[in-house]
């Protein structure tokens, strides 16, 4: 499952249908599950959109289900549903990373206004992951020549601070950099640079 959905974890059958209307009435796929372990069986690191779920549950309780996500390494934004009693436990699950809670009972709009910016962050947060294996695709396709010269070009060295430090020609130099920057698909220096360091940062 790879498109964009709401996961709705609540053991409140009503909650559940209500959210799934709201939601549906504003063309956002959803996904139902009644329990923290429903979800976890279903849940793999391919799953997109963000997640919205009710604290306070029998069994796996909200909190739980999130560390076990996050040890999962979950990219999922939470949204957490709470009980005026909750609030310190939504509390502590914002400062572990959720994105924020909302209280029951919720204004329908404030929700909606939740969701769309954890899509937005998902969204976001994808095409960054895309583009971050896209450059280790393109580094890998590099030669060990073709990275040591990379790794002087961001370190700032000149061609002929480089053709010196790898005993080299200047013009073998200017040949190797070419080719780094065609396989990179860098149109400048700086942006060579900056893809680079993505790979590092």
């Amino acid at each position: 499952m790879t498109e964009s959905r709401v996961h709705i974890v609540d053991d409140d059958e009503a909650m559940r249908d209500s959210l799934k209307w709201l939601l549906e009435s504003h063309e956002l796929e959803v996904e139902l599950y009644a329990s923290g372990d429903a979800f976890l069986a279903a849940f793999n690191s391919g799953f997109r959109g963000c997640l919205v779920l009710d604290v306070r549950m029998p069994g796996m309780n909200g909190l739980d289900l999130y560390s076990q996500l996050q040890a999962r390494h979950s990219t999922l934004p939470v949204i957490f549903i709470t009980g005026h009693g909750d609030v310190p436990m939504a509390v502590s699950a914002l400062k572990k990373g959720a994105v924020d809670f909302i209280e029951k009972p919720f204004n329908d709009q404030d929700m909606l206004r939740l969701i769309e910016s954890c899509l937005t962050q998902d969204r976001a947060a994808a095409a960054r992951r895309a583009e971050d294996a896209s450059v280790t695709q393109r580094l890998q396709r590099l030669t060990q020549r073709e990275r040591e010269v990379l790794a002087l070009i961001v370190a700032g060295k000149l061609n002929k601070q480089i053709a010196d430090e790898l005993r080299i020609s200047i013009k073998t130099v200017e040949v190797h950099r070419s080719r780094v920057m065609e396989k990179m698909g860098a149109n400048s220096v700086a942006e060579l640079v900056q893809l680079a360091l993505r790979r590092h940062s």
